[in-house]
């Protein structure tokens, strides 16, 4: 027998935030005309409060613009408030599973954000590669091992090498590498940032 899920139904904001955090609902219908919601940053902020909720929003006809700026905030379907109860239904079910409702007009949006981020990641791998190319195979291992979260002295135990000879090779990565600390080497062997934008970061 199919347990139901508890069903909660509010006309308003803050009610609803509260009852979001209680009941933390799989599925969320929201109506993007709920009074004080405030568009895409107000829907940002309802997802926020229980990311795992799969929201479906229910509007008018949107701009595609518009529409796709929703996707982006983390819904996982959009559709129109008059849509009739059995197509509602398939909607929940494929968001359920997993799947996006967006309509096919939206689609190219999906494609080039995927495109854009395919490129910024390789872009990143490319500059990552490139700048660690420039170390020796010692000092790679050591920057791959700052990388990992090893601290200096299990380094040391590793690589059989003593302290002050880690801390000489660490001086000479972010020499090489023109950075002042762990956190951002870990970051460049991770691959999340581009060496030249740590610079950027604060100390």
């Amino acid at each position: 027998m199919r347990t139901l899920s508890p069903i909660f139904c509010s006309t308003n904001l803050e009610s609803l935030k509260i009852e979001l955090a209680r009941l933390k609902p799989s599925v969320l219908l929201l109506d993007y005309d709920l009074p004080q919601l405030n568009g895409p940053s107000g829907i940002s902020a309802l997802i926020k409060l229980h990311p795992e909720a799969k929201v479906i929003v229910l509007s008018h006809p949107l701009p595609d613009e518009a529409e796709w700026a929703l996707f982006r905030t983390g819904v996982k379907g959009v559709c129109r408030r008059d849509i009739d109860g059995e197509q509602l239904h398939s909607v929940v079910t494929a968001v359920q599973r997993g799947e996006l409702w967006i309509r096919r007009t939206l689609s190219w949006h999906l494609l080039n954000e995927l495109v854009t981020i395919t490129q910024e990641k390789t872009k990143i791998k490319q500059a990552v590669g490139e700048l660690l190319a420039n170390l020796t195979q010692r000092e790679y291992e050591i920057a791959t091992l700052v990388g990992n979260g090893e601290s200096n002295k299990q380094i040391v135990r590793r690589l059989d090498i003593t302290e002050r000879t880690v801390k000489a090779h660490l001086t000479e990565v972010f020499r090489k590498l023109d950075i002042a600390d762990r956190l951002k080497l870990a970051l460049i062997v991770k691959g999340s940032i581009y060496p030249g934008d740590s610079s950027k970061m604060s100390h």
